[in-house]
C-alpha cells in the first residue's frame, strides 16, 4: 500500500509542477473565479462553451499542490464533456474527496485516485475541491466568484 501511496504522491507532485491546461484563454465564453480564504488557493477558470460541450477548459492561479493539482486533472477531465457529464465526474470526486465511498466512486475512480487519501485530512477537502466548485458555477453561470466559506 505505501508503494501505491508514493505513486498517489508523485501524480499530484507532478501535476503541481507540470498543470495541464494552465493559461489564460482570451476567447472564453465563461470565466469565474474560485478561492479559498483558508489557505489563500485562487484559481480562475475560463471556459470555451460550445453548446452543452465544454470545447475547452484553462486555469491561471496559484495555490497549494492539491488544490494545483485538482484543477489540472480537472480541466484535463471535463475538455470535451457535456455539462451533464461533467456535472458527474464532480459528484464523483467530491464523493471520492469527502470519503463518501460509493458504487459509482469505485467504478469511476480512474485518474482521480491519487486524491483519494484527501478524505483523511479535512482541512485539505476544500483545497482539493475549490476548481470543482469554480467549475461547476461557470458551467451553470451561477456567480461571478466562488469561495470555500
Amino acid at each position: 500500500m505505501s508503494d501505491l501511496r508514493e505513486l498517489y504522491q508523485q501524480v499530484i507532485l507532478d501535476h503541481n509542477k507540470n498543470p495541464r491546461n494552465f493559461r489564460e484563454m482570451a476567447d472564453a465564453t465563461r470565466k469565474v473565479e474560485g478561492f479559498n480564504p483558508l489557505c489563500g488557493d485562487h484559481y480562475t477558470i475560463f471556459l470555451k462553451i460550445d453548446g452543452d460541450v465544454i470545447r475547452d477548459i484553462s486555469f491561471v492561479g496559484n495555490g497549494c499542490a492539491i488544490s494545483k493539482a485538482s484543477t489540472s486533472v480537472m480541466s484535463s477531465s471535463v475538455k470535451g464533456k457535456t455539462r451533464e457529464e461533467a456535472d458527474a465526474l464532480f459528484d464523483v470526486f467530491h464523493k471520492l474527496v469527502t470519503g463518501d465511498k460509493g458504487g459509482d466512486v469505485e467504478d469511476e475512480l480512474g485518474r482521480f485516485a491519487p486524491f483519494s487519501g484527501v478524505a483523511e485530512f479535512p482541512t485539505r477537502v476544500k483545497c482539493a475541491i475549490l476548481a470543482w466548485h469554480t467549475l461547476k458555477s461557470a458551467l451553470h453561470e451561477e456567480k461571478e466568484s466562488v469561495t470555500t466559506e
